[in-house]
């Protein structure tokens, strides 16, 4: 039997990995839940959570509310050593993605739902408007 996963014995690049899943299921729930059924739509929207400029930019909008223990998971996942870099964004882009992504796979596995919705909540805020007026969504 293999020793339980926790936060404390996976690396940081597969704290990421899980972080980008985790992030993902968050952008899905939120657009089903929203009513979009295209996958057309759902596809196209979800791009604009996921990708690395945007999240970078979404990490500026949660560093102010993170933790003393969530900014040092999120400092531990930028500095990870990277060799490769998207084409679509810059190396500082991609570096804060993969803090962004380490801190949502660690609070993934600590248990902290909760606040994983918060912070996504509070990260994509104005994405999360648009949507609604675009497809017309009431709250």
């Amino acid at each position: 039997m293999s020793e339980k996963i926790t936060s404390k014995n996976v690396s940081p690049a597969a704290l990421a990995y899980l972080g980008d899943c985790v992030i993902e299921i968050c952008v899905r729930s939120f657009l089903v839940s929203e009513g979009l059924s295209s996958s057309a739509h759902l596809n196209k929207e979800a791009l604009n959570f996921v990708r690395a400029p945007e999240q970078a930019e979404a990490v500026h909008k949660i560093a102010d509310v993170l933790t003393e223990e969530e900014t040092a998971i999120f400092k531990r996942g930028r500095n990870i050593g990277h060799t490769n870099t998207p084409k679509n964004c810059s190396m500082g882009q991609y570096r804060q993605a993969t803090g962004l992504e380490v801190l949502f796979g660690y609070l993934h596995l600590e248990g902290k739902k909760d606040r994983i919705d918060e912070l996504f909540s509070i990260a994509y805020a104005d994405k999360i408007e648009i949507i609604k007026k675009k497809y017309k969504i009431q709250e």
